[in-house]
Order: C-alpha cells, then sequence, then structure tokens
C-alpha cells in the first residue's frame, strides 16, 4: 500500500480519547481498515478531510495533543516532499508539540540525488534488495528515492518484475480517453479497488502465458454427499455448499499433484507444501479472494464455517490483509449465475486459478450408458511459464476424480 482514502472520520476536533479508540477508517484497494489512537489525548486538530483520496502512507492525518500540551505549538502538516528529520528541541514541559498521528510505516520520502551508498554499503529496503538479488539488479547504479536516498521498490520500475504493479501512469497510459460524445451517460470515478484490478489484470493477461484445459464433471455424487451430511451437521448449525466442496477438493489435488501448486519468480519456480485456496468473492465495487489456509487438511465443516465468516465480512470491507493477501491457487465459481463455462484470469503469482460453471442435467455417459445426469465444466488456467500441460491436464484429472467419488477426499 503507497497511499489510501481517509473514508470517514469517527471523532472531530476536540475529542478527547483513549490508547485504542478508533479515529477514522482507512480504505485500501481491496478493504477498510479501522485506524486506531496509539495514546490518549485530545483531537486538537484534523489534518486531512473525510473523503480524501490518495492520502499517501506516512502523512500525518491528524494532530493529538496531550495533557498538558500546547495545542497551538503544534507543527503543520508535512510537505509532501520532508526533509531529513531532525533532533527535536526540548521544550517547556507545558508547551510541547502534540503528537501527530500517521500511518505507522516509513516517512515521506526524500529527494535523492545520487545512488542510495553509505560507504561501501547501498542503502535499500528489504524487498528490493530480494528483488534485485533474484532478477540479478545492480543496485549501486539505482538512485534512491526513500528517506536519505534509500532504494525502494519503486525505484526498480520494470526491472522489479514481480506483482508490486505498474506505475500508475503507465496504467493510464494504457486507456484512451472516453469521449461518449452525445450519448446519455455519467462519469463514476474509479475507486482504489477498481484500480487495482485494473492494474492486476493487466499484468496477467500481458506478462503470464495463460493455458486452458477444461473438463466434464458428474456431480450426482457429490450433491448426494453433501445432503447425507448436511442432514449429519444440522444440529450444529452448518450447511455445506457445493463451492465447499469443489474448495477441499482443488486443495486435495493440490497435494497431490505438487507441480501445479507453485509460483513463478525470476530464476526460480516457488514449489508450495499446503493449498492455501483463495475463493472469489464478488462485493460492491469489485472483487476479493479472501483465503482458506490449509484447506487439504480441514474438515469440510470448518472450511464452511470460515467461508462464510470470510466472504461476509469481505462485504462489509473487514478483511484483514494477511486474509487475502497470498494463496498457492485460486477458484472462481459462477455457477449460481448460471455460466456453462468461463476462462478465469491467473491472479500473479500464483501459477493457476480454477474455473467452475453450472452444474445442469445433461445427456452424460454413466457406465458405459447414455443417461441424463448433472455436469458440469470446470476449466483450469495454468501459468505455462511454470506449468507443464500435462501437469495441468493431472491436476484436472486429479480434481475430476475427487468430485466424481468425494470420499477419497475425506479419507
Amino acid at each position: 500500500m503507497e497511499e489510501g482514502t481517509l473514508a470517514k472520520w469517527l471523532v472531530k476536533e476536540g475529542d478527547v480519547v483513549s490508547s485504542g479508540d478508533i479515529l477514522a477508517e482507512i480504505e485500501t484497494d481491496k478493504a477498510t481498515m479501522e485506524f486506531e489512537a496509539v495514546d490518549e489525548g485530545t483531537i486538537s486538530k484534523i489534518l486531512v478531510a473525510e473523503g480524501t483520496d490518495g492520502v499517501k502512507v506516512g502523512a500525518p492525518i491528524a494532530i493529538l495533543a496531550g495533557e498538558g500540551e500546547d495545542a497551538s505549538a503544534a507543527p503543520a502538516a508535512a510537505p509532501a516532499e520532508a526533509e531529513a528529520p531532525k533532533p527535536p528541541k526540548k521544550e517547556p514541559e507545558a508547551a510541547k508539540a502534540p503528537e501527530k498521528a500517521a500511518v505507522e510505516t516509513p516517512p515521506a520520502p526524500a529527494a535523492a540525488a545520487a545512488p542510495a551508498k553509505s560507504g561501501d554499503r547501498i542503502k535499500a529496503s528489504p524487498l528490493a534488495r530480494r528483488l534485485a538479488e533474484v532478477q540479478g539488479i545492480d543496485l549501486s547504479g539505482i538512485t534512491g528515492s526513500g528517506p536519505g536516498g534509500r532504494i525502494v521498490r519503486a525505484d526498480l520500475g520494470d526491472k522489479g518484475g514481480g506483482t508490486a504493479g505498474t506505475p500508475a501512469t503507465a496504467l493510464q497510459a494504457q486507456a484512451a480517453p472516453v469521449e461518449p460524445g452525445e450519448i446519455p451517460h455519467e462519469r463514476v470515478k474509479l475507486s482504489n479497488m477498481r484500480k487495482t484490478i485494473a492494474r492486476r489484470l493487466t499484468e496477467s493477461k500481458q506478462q503470464v502465458p495463460h493455458i486452458y484445459l477444461t473438463v466434464d464433471i458428474q456431480l450426482d455424487a457429490l450433491l448426494k454427499l453433501r445432503g447425507e451430511l448436511n442432514i449429519g451437521l444440522e444440529s450444529r448449525g452448518v450447511k455445506l455448499s457445493v463451492n465447499d466442496l469443489l474448495i477441499k477438493a482443488l486443495a486435495v489435488a493440490l497435494i497431490e499433484v505438487p507441480e501445479c501448486n507453485v509460483a513463478f519468480g525470476e530464476g526460480e519456480l516457488v514449489m508450495f507444501k499446503r493449498a492455501d485456496i483463495s475463493v472469489a468473492v464478488s462485493i460492491p465495487g469489485g472483487l476479493i479472494t479472501p483465503i482458506i489456509v490449509s484447506a487439504e487438511e480441514k474438515s469440510l465443516s470448518r472450511i464452511s464455517t470460515e467461508m462464510k465468516d470470510l466472504a461476509g465480512r469481505a462485504k462489509d470491507g473487514k478483511l484483514q490483509p494477511h486474509e487475502y493477501q497470498g494463496g498457492t491457487a485460486s477458484l472462481s465459481n459462477m455457477g449460481m449465475y448460471g455460466i456453462k463455462q468461463f476462462e478465469a484470469v491467473i491472479n500473479p503469482p500464483q501459477g493457476m486459478i480454477m474455473a467452475i460453471g453450472a452444474g445442469e442435467k445433461r445427456s452424460y455417459v454413466v457406465n458405459d450408458s447414455l443417461q441424463i445426469a448433472t455436469v458440469m465444466s470446470a476449466t483450469g488456467s495454468f501459468d505455462h511459464r511454470a506449468i507443464d500441460g500435462a501437469d495441468g491436464a493431472r491436476l484436472m484429472q486429479a480434481f475430476k476424480r475427487l468430485v466424481e467419488h468425494p470420499l477419497g477426499m475425506l479419507a
């Protein structure tokens, strides 16, 4: 996160707050986060108005005056490019400058005029160092824009690769201005979430060579098992969905075919030892993918309970970053909309995503005879840099077998 929207103030100037009180709601690209007071005191001044977009991480948003502090001695809001911090002057106890409330991350970048070095040591953030090491980038020739000339991820530009994202200017350049002419219309400002979705999907389709593999799967056995399990779980208030069983099936299939439970990086292939399934959830204004961690090990009832909780909080914008960032593979189900088949876009750096279509009555060969069965189409999208077609086909076979013989995923 580099900037956000100050969505709502929950306090006003003059309010007395305690440590832990919720001061404001900050809208990130995926969720609305609560901002807590880190100390007690009085809100002497609000520096950023409610609804302000593009508030930089580390920027002061309010001034908190403690007991005995003179609010009139508060410094003004920091400029866009701050100078290196100077040691504070010692002030009388009764006239100390009040504290500023700001996002707890490094301060605003200082302008740098030369490559970031300190003696023979290059000053760089851990992420910038890791990306440079993986991709063989020489940091000695890069000028840092971070505090004190420190090299940060943004300084690597396109050389940084990965999923950190295309600069906003590049994204804007890709989208030509829309001139609707005399057609009745309204212009809706892009939300942080929509900007992120646009950037990441553009990156995925431009940088990741997708290969698509589709299988038809008979659902009757899974539907029967689901019905029987729900009878047994009714007293516990748990009701399994078809999607809960498909999450489990994909997780078990990924453990069975580990060649598909991977992420591609420059010069390396990360092979995961557990299956964390990111599940696409539609929310107002976009899409978010809460994660079922270690889904291959969890019971169906636990997967169902977690999924309902995650989906509910996702729609309320209350997910924590660790609940939707990461994952080893994704599942997107559009069957409830009657979509027969679709090809989903991979969510980098993951290596695959499973797209689920609607279950419908079809003519289907069962035990060497043509019958009417409930059948769905599932399409796997695979990153062909990391996953060969044959390995992708093995995963689709495993997924099909587990859905058609669902007791296998419970053993």
